[in-house]
Formats: structure tokens, C-alpha cells, sequence
């Protein structure tokens, strides 16, 4: 029997047989190889033996029973249960030899062990492959997202731009690029009256400010022009000024805007010069008479009723147009008066020039409220037609396509936003109080609620919040 060698190991040939080496080579050690490694006696194999791998291949440690153990690696896999808490050694399932065998003749045996696991490649190519196709899909979104935004109706900042608003400025028709310059009436109480000091107040003024305010002006920004009836399709006010009580008569000049009780019609709307925004106030005609000395029926319920008689109306109004319907003009009797000013209107039936004066009912209400702290001889009668059309104001901002988007996006948001309250709170200061049945009208002499606006075209982010709106 030959002698062991010298350094106390065991002979090549004493590991296995050929068979055996074969069987290593094309199935992996045989099932007890790991006692060869778990030896207890360190002189059964070279304490230099290590493993040959990359760098996922975990180092060689021995414990206390000098028994070789992976290192912690991530593959390690769970112990068997209730037996040896040791992790799997070089003879489980999963590894595998290399071709290479026991170096021969060497006083430093290594052990020829394979390269990196299959299962870290895999996992690495599955990562690569999901990140390649995320990638795909959201270049694909950018591309699509890119062309739908980019073939949509014009931003909000761009319709600033088109609409010639330059810093939250428009450049007036005189050159000036500091205010916004809207065309209002000034001769109708609770609506829009221009009061002594110069300032002018009512539902349409606030109305005004509310939309200057979204197109970024403040409110010293706002120069409001007086604005005859027959100017409003025009856009043509007056800069008048009132300084000490006296009326001092400016000059005419272009409104950017009209906010004056203008009421949509199909006649305007087809007129190239008009541009209407979508409404904001919705009214119905009406009827004033005086309380006493009279010689029209004490109460009138229809406009046939004014036959043969003297009317005053705002001349180019919807109203005029009604009246003469109704009675037939001159040839039935009927003389019609059309007005450029409301309270010439009025002035002239306490006066006895006229028999009845009628237009919109919240144009007439302010007259007959304020009527009813004077005497009988002055008080005012307001008659209740029960008319089913109703009469649509409406902001004209002419030939500017994109100004007029921009005040219909305004519109829009004070309808469809809980948190504004600034068209309810000009109708509750305005409005509202007219409604007290004061001249004994019966009905009510406007909605109580804004008109229901839909978003204008305006391009957005599919992430960007839209308001709801029902009902329209």
C-alpha cells in the first residue's frame, strides 16, 4: 500500500475513479462530496483550496467544526429543518463542475468551480428588458401627448398674446398700455349709475371688475366709459368726468370691452362688429306706469295692452322691437319713443310726456325701488308681463376672438368654482333687493343664479383640473 503523501493528504487517485471523475464532469459531484470539504480533520485537504469563480461566488469560511460554509450570500439558500443549521455545501443539487478536474502534481490543489449563476443573469436581463420597454411606452406618450398638444386650441397664455394683452396690459386705441378701458351705462340705479363723485357702481360694474380682475388688471387699472345704448355694437363711450358737480364731457373713445346690459339677439349676433361672450345675466321685459293719474288699465299683463297709447323705450333695444310687435306702431295708435337714456325715459312719464315706459324688468326695478321713498304723486307701478322669452345679457368684446374666449373662460370658472363668489355677492348687494315687492310686481325681476357656462376651448394638460358643470 503506498504511503499517503507528505503534506498529510489524500492521493488524486484515491478521490475517485475514472468512472467517477466522469460522472463529476457531466452530472455534478456524487451526493456525499461534501464530506470530502466537511472533513473534520483539516490535514484531509488543502487549506488553500478556494473557490473559482467571479465575484458573486461566495468566499470559503470555516466555523468551529471546521466545516467550510458559503458566506453570506444573497443565493444562500434556507437550512433544512431541525437538522444541521449549516448552509448547503459544494455537493448540493444546484452545483455544478467545471471541466476543469483536481489539478494533479500540485502541492496546492485548486478546485475548478463554475462562473456566476444563471438565476443573476436572468433576474439582470429581465430588468433590462422592462426597462427597455418603459422606456418605449413613455416615449411613445411624449410623442403622442406632444401632438395632441401641439394640434389643440390655443393655452390661456396664448390667447393673452392674440388677444393683445402684453405684462396684464391692452394697448388702448390712443397708444396707452396701463388700463382696461370698458364701456358701461351710468344713468341706471342698482345696474350701472355713475354717482356725483365720478365713480360708478351697480351689478354690471361688478360684473366689470371681475373680469378686468382675471385678465390681471387691479382695480385702479379700470377706466369705465359712459356708453350710450345705440354705441354699445359699436364699442364707442365717452371719458366724461364729473368734477365739483359739474359733467364734464370728454372725448369719444374705444372701449375694450361692453358691459352694458347688452342683450343677445340673432340680428346682433350676425353683425361682424359684435362678439358677444356667453351670457351672465338672465331678465325679462317689463312694464312702468305711474301710481296715480293714469289713463292705462291698473294692471297690464301684456303689451297689447299699451295700444293707442304714448311708450318710451331704449331706441335699438330688444325691447323696442317687442313693442312694436305687440301694438303695431303708428298705424294702430301707438306712439313709440325710443331713447338713448333710460332715465330720460322716466323722467319724462313723472313728467306726463309719456304713459309708459318699458324695457328690461331689472333695468326698470332700480326706478320704481327708489320711487317708493316719495310721494304718491311720483311713485312708480311695476307690471309683471309673464313673458316666457328671456332677455340674455352678454359682454361684447368686437372683432377680438381671443379676448372674447378669455372673458367667457372668466364667466366660466365664476360659474363652475364653488370658492367664487363674486357674481353671488353682486347679485345679493344689487339684485337681490330689488325683489322686495316694491311697486307690486309679482315676479322676480332676474334669475338668482349665473347662466350655466360651459370651458371655453382652451388648451390643457390631461393632468390639469377641470370644474364640473351641470345643467347646462
Amino acid at each position: 500500500m503506498a504511503d499517503k503523501p507528505a503534506d498529510g493528504g489524500m492521493r488524486p487517485e484515491e478521490l475517485s475513479a475514472p468512472s467517477e471523475r466522469h460522472d463529476r464532469e457531466h452530472h455534478g459531484p456524487p451526493d456525499d462530496a461534501h464530506e470530502l470539504w466537511s472533513a473534520g480533520d483539516a490535514g484531509d485537504r488543502d487549506p488553500q483550496a478556494r473557490w473559482i469563480g467571479d465575484e458573486h461566488d461566495p468566499p470559503l469560511v470555516e466555523d468551529d467544526d471546521q466545516r467550510v460554509r458559503w458566506a453570506g450570500d444573497e443565493h444562500d439558500p434556507p437550512s433544512d429543518e431541525g437538522g444541521d443549521q449549516r448552509v448547503p455545501q459544494a455537493g448540493d443539487e444546484r452545483d455544478r463542475w467545471s471541466g476543469e478536474q483536481w489539478a494533479e502534481g500540485s502541492e496546492n490543489a485548486e478546485v475548478a468551480w463554475p462562473g456566476p449563476s444563471l438565476k443573476p443573469r436572468l433576474r439582470r436581463f429581465r430588468r433590462f428588458r422592462l426597462s427597455a420597454w418603459i422606456a418605449l411606452v413613455l416615449a411613445a406618450a411624449v410623442v403622442g401627448v406632444s401632438v395632441l398638444w401641439g394640434s389643440g386650441p390655443p393655452t390661456e397664455a396664448e390667447l393673452w398674446e392674440q388677444a393683445g394683452l402684453s405684462n396684464n396690459r391692452t394697448k388702448n386705441t390712443n397708444g396707452t398700455n396701463n388700463k382696461i378701458r370698458i364701456g358701461v351705462k351710468g344713468d341706471t340705479p342698482y345696474i350701472a349709475e355713475r354717482k356725483r363723485g365720478g365713480g360708478f357702481e351697480g351689478f354690471d360694474i361688478e360684473i366689470a371688475r371681475m373680469i378686468a380682475a382675471d385678465l390681471g388688471y387691479l382695480p385702479k387699472e379700470i377706466e369705465f366709459l359712459s356708453i350710450e345704448t345705440e354705441d354699445r355694437a359699436r364699442m364707442q363711450g365717452r371719458n366724461d368726468d364729473l368734477m365739483q358737480g359739474r359733467n364734464v364731457e370728454g372725448k369719444s373713445v374705444r372701449a375694450d370691452l361692453v358691459v352694458a346690459s347688452f342683450s343677445v339677439t340673432p340680428d346682433r349676433q350676425a353683425n361682424p362688429a359684435v362678439g358677444f361672450s356667453k351670457p351672465y345675466f338672465f331678465t325679462e321685459q317689463s312694464v312702468v306706469t305711474m301710481e296715480a293719474g293714469t289713463r292705462l288699465p291698473k294692471k297690464i299683463t301684456d303689451l297689447k295692452q299699451l295700444r293707442n297709447s304714448r311708450v318710451c323705450t331704449l331706441g335699438t333695444s330688444t325691447s323696442e322691437g317687442a313693442l312694436f310687435d305687440a301694438t303695431g306702431g303708428q298705424a294702430s295708435g301707438t306712439e313709440i319713443t325710443g331713447m338713448n337714456s333710460l332715465k330720460d325715459c322716466v323722467e319724462g312719464l313723472k313728467k306726463g310726456d309719456f304713459d309708459a315706459v318699458t324695457t328690461d324688468a331689472a333695468l326698470l326695478a332700480g326706478f320704481v325701488k327708489d320711487s317708493a321713498k316719495k310721494g304718491p304723486a311720483e311713485r312708480l307701478i311695476h307690471h309683471d308681463l309673464g313673458l316666457e322669452k328671456t332677455e340674455m345679457w352678454a359682454v361684447n368684446a368686437g372683432s377680438n376672438a381671443a379676448l372674447r374666449t378669455l372673458v367667457d373662460l372668466s364667466l366660466y370658472r365664476s360659474y363652475a368654482d364653488p370658492r367664487d363668489r363674486r357674481w353671488e355677492e353682486a347679485y345679493d348687494k344689487y339684485i337681490r333687493p330689488l325683489d322686495d315687492g316694491s311697486g307690486g310686481y309679482q315676479g322676480s325681476v332676474a334669475r338668482a343664479e349665473q347662466p350655466c357656462t360651459l370651458p371655453p376651448p382652451v388648451r390643457r394638460w390631461p393632468w390639469e383640473r377641470t370644474l364640473s358643470v351641470l345643467g347646462c
